[in-house]
């Protein structure tokens, strides 16, 4: 009887495998935990409130547009 030989890898399948070394970084004392956990919080406000206030603006813009036809 003849036995079949392993599958070989799909070479797609190395196609998804990650990068750790891209992912890695490295903190120095003082640029983990708490501080950056706020600088965080500080970065996803400013990017809220910036989007809502292009938001507006657009919004207000196609509004006059639409209502000077």
């Amino acid at each position: 009887m003849q036995r079949l030989a392993p599958a070989p890898k799909i070479s797609l399948m190395l196609w998804f495998e990650r990068d750790k070394e891209r992912h890695r970084f490295y903190l120095l004392p003082g640029m983990g935990g708490r501080a950056r956990r706020r600088k965080e919080l500080r970065f996803l406000r400013w990017s809220l409130a910036a989007g809502l206030l292009v938001s507006t603006i657009v919004a207000a813009i196609l509004y006059f547009l639409s209502r000077s036809q």
